[in-house]
């Protein structure tokens, strides 16, 4: 049965995504694939919150909803910026990246109280708020509204640094 938390989650996720799309609308081809000294691209960033090339995070929501608290080994500050995704345009990447997204928010629409509370363990976040063992609903939101946050003004200082914004 969906739950309230579920829905704005999904809800959270759909304008988070459209921020960013908004955000890289103009966005020049060409510019795209530059980075300023020490950062990553416009397109190095929609890599990098798209999640594991050819993977993304769908299959470890699917793990903590099917499996008892798996083990989800995650990298932190790897762009997945794999040749495939180098070679595609930003609007390619862009759709790839909502994609993914609207999928993990109809999940997530449709999610009951039981799946939302399932937990993984996540041994990246031992010495985060979120702990070792979060939960999916815990999972998700620190994936959208933390990790996306701090992408979304990530791309907004690149963009200005590569004179975009």
């Amino acid at each position: 049965m969906p739950t309230f938390e579920g829905t704005q989650l999904s809800q959270t996720i759909r304008a988070k995504t459209a921020e960013i799309k908004k955000l890289c609308e103009r966005l020049r081809e060409d510019i795209a694939s530059h980075a300023p000294s020490g950062r990553w691209s416009p397109k190095q960033i929609i890599s990098h919150i798209s999640g594991p090339d050819g993977i993304g995070f769908i299959p470890s929501i699917r793990r903590i909803l099917e499996q008892d608290t798996p083990r989800l080994d995650m990298v932190a500050e790897d762009p997945f910026f794999t040749e495939r995704r180098s070679g595609m345009t930003m609007k390619e990447l862009l759709a790839e990246f909502e994609q993914e997204y609207l999928r993990i928010a109809d999940m997530l629409t449709e999610a009951s109280k039981e799946q939302l509370a399932r937990k993984a363990h996540i041994p990246l976040f031992k010495n985060t708020p979120l702990g070792e063992y979060p939960t999916l609903a815990t999972f998700i939101g620190a994936l959208v509204e933390w990790h996306m946050d701090f992408h979304i003004k990530h791309m907004k200082e690149v963009l200005e640094a590569l004179g975009q914004a």
